[in-house]
């Protein structure tokens, strides 16, 4: 199995209250936070955009801003 798919495998999206709202980060099997998303008034409203980013994140291309 490739270390991408090991990653994954290990890899955690965390819900976490951030003042009055909610935040998502993705934390790799080594711990370190690799993608973070913004704040939202329900803990729901940051479970949705978990699943939105697990949908997309896969077919989603990547454009360098800096070529």
């Amino acid at each position: 199995m490739s270390t991408f798919h090991t990653a994954a495998r290990t890899a955690v999206f965390e819900i976490y209250p951030s003042g009055a709202e909610y935040r998502w980060r993705l934390r790799a099997d080594n711990g370190e936070i690799v993608a973070h998303g913004e704040s939202y008034k329900t803990r729901y409203g940051a479970h949705e955009a978990v699943e939105t980013v697990k949908r997309l994140a896969p077919s989603a291309r990547v454009e360098d801003k800096y070529l």
